[in-house]
């Protein structure tokens, strides 16, 4: 059983003084976004309901990758957990090649969305750019389908503004956007657990 999300996770701490304080701002931001995209997750998942993943390139890797945290688990030296239902909506080629073949790619994730996603589940959409066509329209699906929305962006696109929490890093290049996105993907899954799992330990006979 899948315990309550009952503020295990501590309000963000604000950066430092001493830093600039448009970092700071953007920082504290930022850490709030996330902390409220964990909580977010952790409901959807004691509700009963399902993460959906999409992402282009190297975005569609982190998608797999996260989606991957929540079916295992982040660290394998965590208490036993059960399965977390999370799916990366990049990983079918037969659907994914078929239909944009046959079709187009700006749908290829909104279509998959329309097939899988319930009132309840959330979205997560990953891009550098804000821009992807594909993204903009799997958010739109989403949203019509009664799914709450977060995306992980850089500083620009229109992706971010459509979401119902955006994590936006503030940078216009793709590799450092792509660096913190794998962090912050950690980070997140970390604070997922944390708030279903609040008693759980490492175990003491895990392999090194």
């Amino acid at each position: 059983m899948i315990g309550a999300p009952s503020g295990a996770v501590p309000e963000p701490m604000v950066v430092a003084a001493g830093v600039p304080f448009h970092v700071r701002t953007e920082a504290d931001a930022s850490v709030r976004a996330i902390v409220a995209a964990a909580r977010l997750i952790a409901e959807a998942f004691q509700a009963g309901g399902k993460l959906l993943l999409c992402g282009n390139g190297g975005s569609a890797a982190d998608c797999q990758h996260m989606a991957a945290e929540f079916v295992s688990k982040l660290q394998k030296t965590d208490a036993p957990r059960r399965a977390l239902p999370a799916l990366a909506l990049t990983t079918d080629t037969s659907f994914l090649t078929a239909y944009a073949n046959d079709v187009g790619f700006d749908e290829v994730f909104s279509r998959q969305i329309e097939a899988h996603g319930r009132r309840g589940d959330v979205l997560v959409a990953i891009s550098t750019s804000g821009t992807s066509p594909n993204l903009i329209r799997a958010l739109e699906a989403a949203q019509g389908a009664g799914l709450k929305t977060i995306a992980l962006t850089g500083n620009s696109g229109r992706l971010g503004g459509m979401a119902d929490i955006a994590i936006a890093v503030p940078s216009s290049t793709v590799a450092h956007i792509q660096e913190a996105h794998l962090a912050i993907e950690h980070v997140i899954s970390a604070l997922v657990e944390r708030l279903l799992y609040p008693r759980a330990r490492p175990r003491a006979d895990a392999e090194g």
